[in-house]
């Protein structure tokens, strides 16, 4: 017997599960970890956001009761010269604390498979964690602004200095934190990297200070100091003037950037300290 093939029916085909394709970059992990990011700080604001403003408070009111008297420029133009200094204070104290914080807990908790799991590539997870740290950064920057403007009302001189060094130390100051958190097995050490590395970076790069009033070796040490282009940078866009050259700082911490972005990308990569 013969079959004619001709009228055998074709069975409807079922299609399998189709795979989603991402480009270079995930934007819906992405999003959805920047998120994440921002809600873990924001449910903790009393620590995470007013604990910085309320330092910074307590900074400005020590110095005006025990400085600014005895200034040679005058309490006022001493208060004026503080309140820039402060306000970068909080942005890079808190962009490196929520990205090296965020990476230690996860490991600690195990969680951190929940961010590797999904289908974000290095740059994904990078932008991620860095948006969340500035963002925090930023935000931490406001409160600051308007707590401080109780001692002195500020308002730009140079808007693209303020917009360009507050965002390039915020994001500077969150890839060091994501690289500390990465290299960290524990908690004391990433206070090591806080009490060691960024806060006397911080305290000797003139937020409290001018650098001309240090010895001419101790100045061309401030000056090899990335945080130091930061503060000034960020001052001279409020008040107009600057210690160092601001086209200097604006090459310096571009490059800074760049070298950090590669770092950070390179090490979330091999997965090294976060893959077991």
């Amino acid at each position: 017997m013969t079959v004619n093939i001709k009228n055998i029916q074709k069975l409807p085909s079922v299609a399998g599960p189709t795979t989603r394709q991402f480009g270079l970059v995930n934007w819906l992990g992405l999003w959805t970890l920047y998120k994440k990011e921002v809600r873990r700080f924001m449910k903790v604001g009393p620590q995470t956001l007013l604990a910085p403003v309320v330092s910074n408070l307590l900074y400005m009111t020590v110095f005006v009761v025990a400085f600014a008297q005895n200034r040679a420029e005058g309490p006022q133009e001493f208060i004026r010269f503080l309140i820039p200094g402060l306000i970068m204070l909080g942005i890079l104290n808190n962009a490196s604390a929520n990205s090296s914080s965020s990476i230690m807990t996860g490991k600690v908790m195990g969680s951190i498979v929940d961010v590797l799991m999904p289908p974000l590539s290095a740059l994904g997870l990078a932008i991620g964690y860095i948006a969340g740290a500035v963002t925090r950064g930023v935000l931490v920057a406001i409160a600051t602004t308007f707590a401080l403007s109780l001692f002195a009302v500020l308002w730009p001189a140079q808007w693209w200095a303020v917009i360009y060094f507050g965002l390039s130390a915020a994001l500077a100051l969150s890839m060091v934190g994501l690289l500390s958190g990465v290299w960290a097995e524990k908690f004391d050490q990433l206070a090591v990297v806080n009490q060691f590395v960024i806060l006397p970076l911080s305290f000797l790069s003139g937020t409290f200070y001018h650098i001309d009033q240090l010895p001419v070796f101790m100045q061309k040490i401030s000056f090899a100091n990335p945080l130091f282009y930061f503060i000034d940078g960020f001052r001279y866009g409020f008040l107009g003037t600057a210690d160092g050259n601001i086209m200097i700082g604006v090459l310096y911490t571009s490059i800074l950037n760049v070298v950090l972005f590669v770092v950070c990308l390179s090490v979330l990569k091999s997965g090294w300290r976060l893959k077991a």
